[in-house]
Order: C-alpha cells, then sequence, then structure tokens
C-alpha cells in the first residue's frame, strides 16, 4: 500500500496539534508542484494517508503545514505561519510518515515509522 502520513506535536503545549491544514504535492518533470493530497489533522494531531493517488512514483514530493492559524488560534506569536517539508522518494519505497515538531520559534522532522 503506498501511504504518506504526518503527525504534528506542539512541543510547547506538550499536546498534539489538532486542526492543521496540510497539502501533499508532487513536483513534475517540468519543476512544477501540483497537489496529490490534502487533510486536516484529527485530534491526535494526524493524519493517517495525504496521497490520494493509487501510486507513489519517484521523485520530490513536499508537505505544507499551515501553521499560522493554529498558532493564532492559541494566542502565539508564531514565527513560521508555514512549514514546508520536500522530500524524496526513491524507486520501491512506498510508505512514508513525516512528523513535525512543532514550536513557536522552531520546528524539527524526521522520517518516522
Amino acid at each position: 500500500m503506498n501511504k504518506v502520513s504526518t503527525h504534528i506535536l506542539d512541543l510547547m503545549r506538550g499536546k498534539p496539534a489538532a486542526g492543521v491544514s496540510v497539502e501533499l504535492e508532487q513536483r513534475d518533470s517540468l519543476g512544477n508542484w501540483r497537489g496529490v493530497g490534502s487533510a486536516r489533522t484529527d485530534d491526535d494531531g494526524r493524519c493517517a494517508q495525504l496521497l490520494t493517488q493509487n501510486d507513489l512514483h519517484p521523485g520530490l514530493y513536499r508537505l505544507s503545514f499551515d501553521t499560522g492559524p493554529y498558532f493564532s488560534a492559541h494566542k502565539i506569536a508564531g514565527l513560521y505561519p508555514t512549514v514546508t517539508v520536500t522530500f524524496e522518494v526513491r524507486a520501491g519505497e512506498s510508505q512514508f510518515h513525516i512528523p513535525l515538531l512543532l514550536s513557536a520559534n522552531g520546528y524539527t522532522t524526521y522520517r518516522g515509522s
């Protein structure tokens, strides 16, 4: 099964970041980005499946997290209103979990399992 998922943890509040819009895009051969999925994080800060197409083709993909409204809703002055994470899919790879650890003045990400 081809899968791209994510999970956002708010490190300042020590809780999952619920209600954050996330968009998945793929770069085509001309270098243009096209949307291939989107979702909003659930109460546990998760998007279980962002990929709306059946195949996960080799190439560049990016996740864009719309964090500005989340920070505003919690009355936090965040430095990053949008976080974009670009990653590469290689031949034979089919599952990606890309968590985001978020705070008002920084973030980190990694390839989860």
